[in-house]
């Protein structure tokens, strides 16, 4: 297990790619190196949206967050956590609430005053997390997916 103050936050880049498809899939999301450079590059140079990782000084990238602007007619901007994973070895060590403060200021850095976050009925912990850094539970929901398949 590593310090979380031993930990650098930066931006994410293409040669994290490996360490981002990986932890992915230890969130239940199984992506490939290749699937994840393409996913970045689909965001790159968009202001609305940011990845930062969390390395470790030996054992290299160890968590990232995905943040984003999200926009509707019903409230103002807010920022959106879409994304949070700390390798399994480092949870408890400081390196998700880095993740989050950085997420929080770069919401801050947009102008946005409001952070959210969506997160599964079943990650327990998660929410323990969540409400520990000073997240409120403000409404329970169903989501809904639909298919399109392709053309």
């Amino acid at each position: 297990m590593c310090a979380g103050k031993s930990i650098e936050v930066r931006a994410a880049n293409n040669n994290d790619a490996e360490a981002l498809a990986r932890l992915a899939g230890e969130l239940g999301y199984p992506s490939t190196a290749a699937q994840i450079r393409e996913r970045l590059g689909a965001v790159e140079g968009n202001s609305d949206h940011m990845t930062f990782v969390a390395v470790a000084p030996t054992e290299g990238v160890v968590g990232w967050i995905q943040i984003s602007r999200a926009r509707s007619l019903e409230v103002d901007p807010r920022a959106e956590i879409t994304g949070l994973v700390v390798d399994s070895k480092h949870r408890g060590a400081g390196v998700g609430r880095r993740l989050v403060e950085r997420g929080e200021a770069w919401a801050r850095e947009k102008g946005l005053n409001t952070i959210g976050v969506h997160s599964n009925v079943v990650r327990e912990r998660a929410h323990s997390f969540y409400l520990r850094l000073g997240y409120a539970v403000t409404k329970s929901q169903k989501v809904f997916r639909k298919s399109l398949g392709s053309c």
